[in-house]
């Protein structure tokens, strides 16, 4: 029965999403979407909490004609379905309340409406596929519509370029999941999932699978160095759409990949789990080491996905390698920590780009040099973007902070791994983890800082005013969520139990059934973690702090200068910027992973321009890995074009030379 309400959920999505094409410049047709996509996204979201926490062990199945002719459209909703299904309309149901207010503003509703609800379908499906073909039309359907999003604001300044990189990318994902699909299938041609389970790989099979899902999934997630097009298209798509892109679509991402290494590839080996968190490690330090340089909002928070898809691969690259050793509570607890993070990560992102949002839609700014000061104008915006901010910083009690002790838990039995590159990765990976965690909260404290703190270094920000009830009430129920995931965690780990046992064979104890609901991944003696008692505690501690100054606090009025740090002047150029808050980072690391140069503009005694430093810094990975492959393609085509001017007797040389190249090819290959 609940696969049956989600896909005629998903078939109400795209049928909304058509009559929006008819209706999309009345004012009405807004309201009238994204209520349709809310009321759809919880219940297709009961319908997956029900699966998951109720009746786990059913796997429902639809078999659809439509589609290949001889194969049709195959649907099942497992445990790990459901669990993805959770993140995939929890998101959507958040967006399209945000959206409610947040899209009665927007100003190209006619390119938003008919394909927001439309990628929520297609999201859903990938979800629910059971067969290749239906998984690569639904990938691809995502695809689409996510780019037909990302190029709403088509006439910005950057916009065009990042959907056509989006693009590119986007097909090249599809083109290598493709391939994967067709050795999973063999020469038998078995496109179900249930038929490719029982298909044996041979190892070089299962490597060029691995590698091929590594390049399709990885690309739509993420991962270094396939996370190119993320930092353009991120900032580019309307903020509730960017909050699904990056909250949630590349968690569907993460979906393809779980789903292909962990299912249908059969068990898996150490190097493969190698592979991944060489993957994972590699992506969490790069994304938030750009994070930190950045100064636009979104693109800030765009490379933090980056991070945050790292640390994700570390705990399915410790799951694999853990399973390939037939450690298998080792294995469960580092699979638990990856999913746990995939629903966290989904929240708290959703959260920040709502907060980024509001920030953009009551200012026009993105840029964080020309903000400052929004406390004191968007208060209940601010709130919301500080609890987001600290649960990504991973700080106890918010749920970021679990996800990732329970990744560092799992790390820490590297050492009973048999490979001896396996016990010298883990650890070095675990010191990247950790370098990541550190940065991730000097990037938040940047991002908070410079955006709503000091004194309004604009107009645009000295006028901003709050944004509407309906998206602060979607960022509201995020930050409920980052609490109560981080102080009952129990309950969430309890929920992917099965899940868990799905994909490694075992699973972590019954953590609700602990004491004061304390989670315990390895053993009380080893670690353990109560957010319950940390969260009694810091609130106990915080009002005995506020009643101990409120009551013996001297009542008299004193007045004096405030400290200025050596600067009188009030102007608000005196203050921090993001620039000068990144740059010990960037000298510490910019000249190895970004090739910084600064430049400082002097001017002569007697000039009353102002000294200006202006830093220069690169992308290594797309100067070395996507530029020349750009360069190459121009080339190419600037020759090939030259083809369409030739004469006739040009094309009837060419013809002929073509065809003796063939007979000549033909008559050695006999």
């Amino acid at each position: 029965m609940a696969l049956d309400v989600v896909l005629w959920g998903v078939l109400t999505l795209f049928a909304t999403g058509a009559a929006a094409v008819a209706g999309a410049r009345r004012g009405s047709t807004s309201t009238f979407v994204y209520a349709v996509a809310l009321v759809v996204s919880m219940v297709a979201l009961c319908m997956a909490v029900w699966t998951l926490l109720v009746d786990p062990a059913a796997t429902p199945t639809v078999s659809l004609p439509i589609g290949l002719p001889w194969l049709g459209a195959h649907f099942r909703l497992d445990a790990l379905a459901a669990a993805f299904l959770v993140v995939v309309n929890l998101g959507g149901a958040t967006a399209s309340l945000y959206g409610l207010g947040y899209g009665r503003h927007e100003e190209e509703a006619g390119r938003v409406l008919p394909f927001f609800p439309a990628f929520l379908g297609g999201m859903n499906l990938v979800v629910l596929a059971d067969d290749a073909f239906t998984f690569l039309m639904a990938w691809e359907f995502m695809s689409l519509t996510s780019w037909a999003l990302v190029m709403a604001h088509h006439r910005q300044p950057g916009n065009a370029r990042a959907g056509y990189i989006y693009l590119l990318m986007a097909s090249l994902g599809t083109l290598s999941l493709l391939l994967a699909f067709g050795l999973l299938a063999g020469p038998a041609g078995s496109y179900t999932f249930d038929a490719i389970r029982n298909t044996q790989l041979s190892t070089t099979v299962a490597t060029a699978v691995l590698a091929l899902t590594l390049l399709g999934a990885g690309s739509k997630a993420g991962l270094v160095p396939l996370h190119v097009w993320l930092p353009l298209a991120h900032p580019a798509a309307p903020s509730h759409v960017s909050a699904l892109m990056s909250g949630v679509m590349t968690k569907v991402a993460v979906y393809g990949f779980v789903r292909i290494a962990f299912d249908l590839m059969g068990p898996p080996t150490w190097w493969s789990g190698g592979v991944v968190l060489l993957f994972g490690g590699a992506s969490a330090v790069l994304g938030v080491l750009h994070a930190l340089m950045e100064h636009d909002l979104k693109r800030l928070l765009a490379y933090h996905t980056v991070e945050n898809i790292g640390i994700i691969f570390i705990g399915l690259g410790l799951g694999l390698a853990f399973a390939a050793n037939d450690m298998r509570g080792a294995a469960a607890l580092a699979t638990t920590a990856a999913l746990f993070h995939v629903f966290n990560h989904s929240v708290f992102k959703s959260l920040l780009f709502f907060g980024s949002g509001a920030v953009l839609r009551s200012t026009g700014e993105r840029d964080m040099e020309r903000l400052g000061g929004l406390i004191h104008r968007m208060p209940y915006t601010a709130f919301a973007f500080l609890i987001g901010s600290a649960a990504i910083s991973a700080l106890p009690p918010f749920n970021g902070f679990v996800s990732e002790w329970l990744t560092f838990q799992a790390i820490l039995l590297s050492p009973q791994l048999p490979q001896w590159v396996l016990k010298f990765l883990v650890p070095a990976i675990g010191g990247l983890l950790a370098l990541s965690a550190a940065l991730a909260a000097a990037c938040f404290v940047k991002a908070f800082g410079i955006t709503f703190l000091g004194r309004a270094r604009t107009s645009l920000a000295q006028d901003a005013r709050e944004t509407d009830r309906l998206s602060l009430g979607a960022m509201f129920v995020l930050v409920v969520l980052c609490l109560v995931a981080g102080v009952l965690p129990a309950y969430f780990i309890d929920a992917l139990a099965p899940v868990v046992q799905g994909l490694v064979g075992a699973q972590m104890p019954r953590q609700s059934a602990f004491a004061w609901l304390t989670i315990v991944p390895i053993a009380e003696s080893r670690s353990s973690y109560n957010g319950l008692l940390l969260f009694v505690l810091i609130a106990v501690a915080a009002s005995l702090a506020a009643y101990v100054i409120h009551r013996w606090a001297s009542h008299a009025s004193r007045r004096s200068a405030p400290w200025d740090c050596g600067f009188p002047d009030a102007s608000a150029a005196t203050q921090y910027t993001a620039g000068s808050f990144a740059q010990p980072i960037r000298r510490v690391f910019g000249s190895v992973v970004f090739r910084a140069r600064e430049e400082i503009d002097m001017p002569q005694p007697g000039d009353s321009r102002p000294a200006r430093l202006h830093v220069h810094l690169h992308d290594l990975l797309w100067d070395t890995l996507y530029a020349p492959v750009a360069k190459a393609v121009g080339i190419t085509a600037d020759v090939l074009n030259r083809v369409q001017f030739l004469t006739i007797r040009g094309y009837l040389t060419l013809v002929s030379g073509a065809l003796v190249a063939l007979l000549v090819i033909l008559a050695v290959w006999q």
